[in-house]
């Protein structure tokens, strides 16, 4: 598919939203997600804290991300980021779970309970590998950023809404598939077309 005819945003904000968006779907900071509305019973400070982690962890992971593919020549990073996206797309085949420690929170309100969760967990996590590697890919900064922002919001704020009613209505299996795929295909893309 010819993508030339959009924006570069257009295109970063769009690819990125949705790799993470389903790359999301089932993973440990979801569950994390889960636990706080249930927890806390308050939505709009959980989804204000997801959001401000998000775009600190985004921010920081797209940044590398753009240092990453200043410092290698372009026919390595083309390797390196196609073979990375493989690996994400195994990766996220593999259910999360929560770490014992991650069910711990001090009582200093949901809203820093979560933007300090969040940030942690998001650490090494296969959407800040994600971010990294659309950081690579797909300028201008900012609308990887953004893209990976809302796609984490797309995906966590139903589940700070609803709770545990929606966590079991998610067909977390179907979606591990599909984000693989994503992944995969961004794969197979950048060893097709390159980087940039």
């Amino acid at each position: 598919m010819d993508l030339s005819h959009f924006p570069a945003w257009v295109v970063a904000t769009a690819v990125s939203t949705g790799t993470v968006a389903l790359a999301e779907i089932g993973d440990k900071t979801q569950l994390l997600a889960l636990l706080l509305a249930a927890r806390f019973r308050k939505p709009v400070p959980i989804i204000l804290g997801i959001l401000l982690a998000t775009l600190l962890n985004h921010a920081l992971a797209a940044w590398f991300g753009t240092l990453v593919a200043a410092f290698l020549k372009p026919e390595v990073l083309r390797w390196v980021v196609a073979a990375s996206f493989l690996a994400v797309a195994l990766w996220t085949l593999k259910p999360d779970q929560l770490d014992e420690g991650e069910t711990q929170f001090s009582a200093r309100g949901a809203f820093i309970a979560t933007t300090i969760a969040f940030f942690f967990a998001e650490i090494g996590d296969k959407t800040q590998v994600a971010t990294v590697l659309l950081a690579t890919r797909y300028e201008p900064l900012w609308a990887v950023i953004v893209g990976t922002t809302v796609g984490m919001l797309l995906a966590n704020v139903p589940v700070a809404l609803l709770g545990a009613r929606f966590a079991d209505r998610l067909p977390l299996k179907t979606a591990r598939f599909v984000a693989a795929a994503v992944f995969a295909a961004l794969a197979l893309w950048v060893a097709i077309r390159g980087i940039g």
